[in-house]
């Protein structure tokens, strides 16, 4: 690559370096042509892919990078005639929450939001509620609110009625424990118990593509991202002990069974943790063992079962807590 500047510390830097470091999320876009160029780049600055997808002959790399890099990793992407976007979903996991999942009552933007959502690096998982419907009826029952709060935030896609957003679907998530961002056809400064509402969508039978929807999610996107920013700014004052990125890149390493399994992605970030897509009773003492420094995985994180098909919950603890990884 001529005319290519090398990043400064980049291949002799130590490995303790990353372990806290603030990752800076980016997403590139461009062909298949010379790819191991720039996953080579990735991992001499200590980098990590968390998702790459090939679609005939284009490729689609999801990264964590440290940011002081992020000038060099532009300059691969203009040689391999790529693009360098921003991810700032890159690393979360949100639930995405509709009243239900029959054909009467979904709301039929859940399938555009969803996708968009992906586009900008967040991982989706949709929940239809047993019994969100109606305003008398509306609830959230106990292992629905565990589902929602596995995840870093949450999306209520709701319905058309103002009073009905301002005075009654507040109770499905009012006493959830993670920040919540509500969509719903009206325009709205906001709606009681959110973190954030965003109007123009609602219940409606069509796809999403005009220039006033596609800046409706472009809002949306902006409004999640901020939530998340928030939550990042509040972790940062307690920094945790490793980076879920490298807690990631250890398990992988170690535990040979997530390469082989089903899912399309074994392992999930979290903004403080991670997911395993692999049964909690078979794998749960292997994951325990992993290395992190000097010191075992167990040793620095919380390590429960979800309630979402038997999968392993990392949560990483804080430094102030469980001390440096590298001390016993």
């Amino acid at each position: 690559m001529s005319g290519l500047r090398k990043p400064d510390k980049s291949i002799n830097r130590p490995r303790e370096i990353f372990m806290s470091t603030a990752y800076r999320y980016l997403v590139f876009e461009g062909g298949l042509y010379r790819q191991n160029v720039l996953f080579d780049f990735i991992e001499d600055v200590g980098g990590a892919v968390v998702q790459k997808s090939v679609i005939g002959l284009d490729l689609v790399v999801f990264f964590a990078i440290p940011p002081e890099d992020e000038q060099y990793v532009r300059e691969v992407a203009s040689v391999l005639k790529g693009k360098i976007k921003d991810a700032p979903l890159l690393g979360c996991e949100i639930a995405l929450v509709s009243p239900t999942v029959t054909r009467h009552h979904t709301p039929h933007p859940v399938c555009d939001i969803s996708e968009y959502l992906r586009r900008y690096g967040a991982k989706i998982n949709m929940v239809g509620l047993a019994r969100g419907v109606g305003q008398r009826t509306a609830q959230l029952s106990g292992e629905e609110k565990k589902i929602i709060e596995e995840h870093d935030l949450a999306v209520f896609v709701l319905g058309n009625f103002e009073y009905c957003l301002l005075n009654k679907k507040y109770m499905l998530y009012k006493d959830l424990s993670i920040p919540v961002i509500v969509t719903g056809a009206p325009y709205l400064s906001s709606v009681p118990h959110s973190h954030s509402y965003v109007g123009g969508f609602g219940r409606i039978c069509h796809r999403l593509k005009s220039t006033e929807e596609v800046s409706n999610l472009d809002k949306l996107v902006k409004a999640v991202a901020d939530s998340l920013e928030n939550v990042r700014k509040e972790m940062s004052l307690d920094p945790l002990s490793a980076s879920p990125i490298l807690v990631t890149q250890e398990i992988e390493r170690y535990v040979e069974e997530v390469s082989s399994a089903l899912a399309p992605a074994p392992l999930t970030l979290k903004v403080d943790g991670v997911r395993v897509k692999l049964d909690y009773d078979k794998f749960v003492s292997k994951i325990r063992k992993v290395p992190i420094g000097t010191r075992k995985l167990e040793e620095i994180a919380e390590i429960g079962r979800s309630v979402i098909s038997n999968h392993i919950l990392v949560k990483i603890l804080p430094e102030s807590l469980v001390g440096s990884v590298f001390s016993q």
